[in-house]
């Protein structure tokens, strides 16, 4: 199995929107987004497939020398193959990839956020810092992309948050800002319980408001020379809205059952999503020529 097959599995076997977003790049693209993507995989396992902390803290600082390895050595892991090939032809720092682990390690050394602040610190390493190298790799012209690769990657981890509660509570991580919660009445005594009340309600809808910003300032500092360019991400933001759409129309019973999308359900948004973006870049492309 070559690193690229590796990789490939590994993205496939998670489920994840990513694995349909990707399916729409040339490639290229696809080979170094599937092999970022089987990064973060690796790294989040790690976190939460490991019972000893101080196993996944040795586990971690593996990824960290395994990430130097990519920039300055031969590296070990098929993933590290992959990200190898990929890191100078995209421009993908090492720092990054660091970064990323930093955010991993959060999860070690935090079981929860005293306030949105804290959180925001976390959201921007594990996710916003994924879609500024996104944003490397699919290409852009103008630098406001990167703020727009940022604020998507916020608005993504914020939603993942919201649909996770009770599996995050159970792992014994609560993300809920603990200042909000406290301001909304809900314990996290009541997540682990699963005690769904008019209380969580307010405050997931509170969450939710805060995830659709961060969507609608994404689309905002998206300019137009580089939305097609970007179709990837506006793909996996389509998918994670209508989850959220989900959520909201569920009355947020997320401590009773997750919300998930069926793959069916994914690859048709996936595909209407790209058709509507290729048919926009070919009206104004027709437009610029006339």
């Amino acid at each position: 199995m070559t690193p690229d097959d590796y990789c490939q599995q590994k993205a496939a076997k998670s489920g994840s929107s990513f694995y349909y977003a990707f399916r729409f790049l040339p490639e290229p693209q696809r080979r170094a987004m599937t092999a970022l993507y089987a990064f973060c995989r690796e790294v989040d396992d790690t976190v939460d497939e490991c019972s000893d902390i101080e196993v996944a803290r040795r586990k971690l600082d593996w990824w960290r020398e395994e990430i130097q390895r990519v920039f300055h050595g031969q590296p070990n892991h098929p993933v590290g193959q992959a990200l190898q090939a990929q890191t100078a032809r995209f421009n993908l720092p090492e720092e990054y990839f660091q970064e990323i682990i930093d955010g991993m390690q959060m999860d070690l050394d935090y079981d929860s956020y005293p306030s949105f602040r804290e959180l925001s610190l976390y959201c921007y390493r594990v996710a916003s810092v994924v879609g500024l190298m996104s944003a490397e790799i699919f290409g852009y012209r103008n630098r406001q992309t990167l703020k727009y690769a940022h604020e998507l990657g916020m608005a993504f981890q914020l939603t993942n948050i919201i649909r996770d509660v009770r599996e995050d509570a159970l792992r014994g991580r609560v993300y809920l800002p603990q200042d909000e919660m406290q301001r909304f009445g809900v314990r996290n005594e009541d997540l682990l319980q699963g005690h769904h009340s008019p209380e969580l309600v307010s405050l997931l809808e509170f969450q939710t408001q805060r995830a659709r910003q961060h969507y609608r300032k994404a689309f905002e500092w998206l300019p137009e020379e580089d939305r097609y360019a970007q179709r990837s991400g506006i793909i996996m933001a389509e998918i994670y809205q209508r989850t959220l759409d989900e959520i909201e129309a569920d009355g947020f019973r997320v401590l009773e059952h997750k919300i998930k999308l069926t793959p069916l359900r994914k690859l048709w948004l996936a595909w209407k999503t790209a058709r509507r973006e290729k048919k926009r870049h070919t009206s104004l492309a027709m437009e610029k020529a006339s």
